[in-house]
């Protein structure tokens, strides 16, 4: 089976669009999102829209709560906030009620799929290194588990050879046919912070166990339009020229 997945769509629909003709290119057969398919940019209802259309599995990110909650909101900063805010009055009853069912964790034949973590019952915890992503390796009821919310990719892996010891790599391409668990975070689609700012997302081979993280070329300049044109923080269209 060969898995299709986005991190972080974060309304950004110019990136959304580049990322799923490159999935098309790859053949994929199952589009998964990690969730905070909502927050940041200006094209929230359009991003779920597409969604819907090429029925992509979903799970619930913190962006997402925070729109369907608004308490949920506190401790993001003044940019989230203003863009949380914005994001609930331009969304139909129909998306926020979709939004509000999805779940915290999806389990497919050969992998999981979590917005931060599959061990994170309550919150969103953020796996930046070994010792945050043991936690989540320990309860794995799959081989390979899908993830986001840092916004840069990493894959943290138990080897066969060694299962005790977690270890981290950011290449592009794994082989994880030696590997007995592993946590992938996919980065992101819409707001990189790895400072690649091309839209990144991954393709999962579940028969040959190959992993690869990919990047798309975007229209960076017109989703950064869009955003300072629906009056939100000139910030959030700032950082997508750099990946920050």
């Amino acid at each position: 089976m060969k898995y299709g997945i986005l991190g972080d769509i974060h309304a950004n629909l110019c990136a959304l669009e580049a990322v799923l003709a490159g999935l098309a290119d790859a053949e994929v057969e199952v589009l998964l999102a990690v969730g905070d398919v909502v927050g940041y940019g200006a094209a929230p209802a359009a991003c779920l829209d597409l969604l819907r259309q090429y029925e992509v599995a979903v799970v619930l990110g913190n962006h997402e709560q925070a729109v369907i909650e608004g308490a949920a909101a506190w401790g993001f900063n003044h940019a989230a906030l203003a863009a949380v805010s914005w994001t609930r009055d331009q969304l139909s009853r129909t998306d926020r009620a979709w939004l509000a069912q999805l779940p915290l964790l999806r389990i497919f034949d050969h992998a999981l799929l979590a917005h931060a973590s599959p061990a994170a019952e309550d919150g969103f915890p953020y796996v930046l290194n070994a010792a945050d992503a043991d936690g989540a390796l320990d309860g794995l009821s799959r081989p390979v588990c899908f993830v986001g919310h840092t916004h840069v990719p990493a894959t943290f892996m138990r080897t066969v050879q060694d299962p005790v010891r977690t270890a981290i790599s950011h290449d592009s391409f794994i082989d994880l046919s030696d590997t007995e668990l592993a946590l992938v975070n996919v980065g992101s689609v819409g707001q990189p912070r790895d400072g690649d700012p091309r839209a990144a997302y991954a393709v999962y081979d579940s028969d040959r166990r190959t992993l690869r993280i990919e990047r798309a070329v975007y229209d960076v300049e017109r989703e950064a339009a869009r955003i300072t044109g629906a009056c939100l923080p000139a910030s959030l269209a700032e950082r997508l020229f750099v990946g920050r």
